[in-house]
């Protein structure tokens, strides 16, 4: 429930899917009117808007019951249906033809997620796993790196590639994978960034105190009332199960979309 105290700023302040990944998710896994989709850790319904109005079959599913609500409220598509729980404790309908996690896949039990998600999945349907960040000036991003750094106490390296993204890669259970990435130059105001920065669940695990200072520090080096430079990197990788004996070891395909 890390998110759910942080629901409405959550909603207010990130910024979503391209538009062109969510569009690559469908064409490429040839769904329509009909098509049964299943949406892990929806959130506030960022994916989820997209997905809605399309016709298909949605379930979109989250551990937080606020942000269910938040979802619930922002996608104007009745058919769709929202439920509070775990993938891992997920147990209605299937077989999909289409699973989709936008940036909360690595939340579920790597030894449950893909073989869970092959289970439900249709032969031939699709998992699409999505994940979208923000690279800001290097200048910013220095200050920012060693606020990070220092109030998370953390000494290793940082990861540049999602916990999962071999995982998919390398399993039995699906064929192989096609990328996408993405990117989309935005100007945002300070306030906006600081939002972003206070949702993520490294901040939310801090103490209170850390918390109070890392905001202090931190809208320091944003300067209030200033605009940021911020390019949003999205990426996509999603493949299909049932592997045909024909098409073991061939090459990874890559999609490369631009802005």
């Amino acid at each position: 429930m890390l998110f759910d105290e942080v629901a409405g700023l959550y909603d207010a302040t990130r910024q979503g899917y391209p538009r062109e990944l969510v569009d690559a998710v469908v064409d490429d896994a040839a769904i329509g009117p009909g098509a049964a989709v299943l949406e892990i850790g929806c959130g506030t319904g960022q994916l989820t808007r997209q997905l809605a109005g399309r016709g298909f079959d949605l379930t979109a599913i989250d551990i937080g019951a606020a942000m269910v609500e938040a979802a619930r409220g922002n996608v104007a598509d009745e058919a769709a249906r929202f439920e509070v729980c775990s993938f891992e404790d997920f147990a209605g309908g299937g077989p999909f033809d289409l699973i989709v996690s936008a940036t909360a896949f690595h939340w579920i039990d790597p030894g449950v997620g893909l073989a869970k998600a092959a289970r439900l999945l249709r032969p031939g349907g699709w998992l699409a796993l999505l994940t979208t960040g923000e690279r800001y000036p290097e200048q910013l991003w220095g200050g920012m790196r060693e606020l990070w750094v220092r109030y998370s106490r953390q000494t290793g390296e940082w990861a540049d590639q999602p916990s999962w993204l071999a995982a998919l890669r390398d399993s039995e259970l699906f064929g192989a994978t096609v990328e996408a990435g993405h990117a989309t130059a935005l100007r945002l105001p300070a306030e906006t960034v600081l939002g972003v920065e206070r949702t993520r669940a490294t901040f939310l695990s801090f103490t209170e105190q850390d918390q109070a200072d890392f905001t202090r520090e931190l809208t320091a080096l944003l300067e209030p009332g200033s605009h940021i430079d911020v390019v949003q990197e999205s990426f996509l990788a999603m493949a299909p199960t049932s592997r045909r004996s024909d098409e073991q070891g061939s090459d990874e395909q890559r999609l490369h979309l631009t802005p």
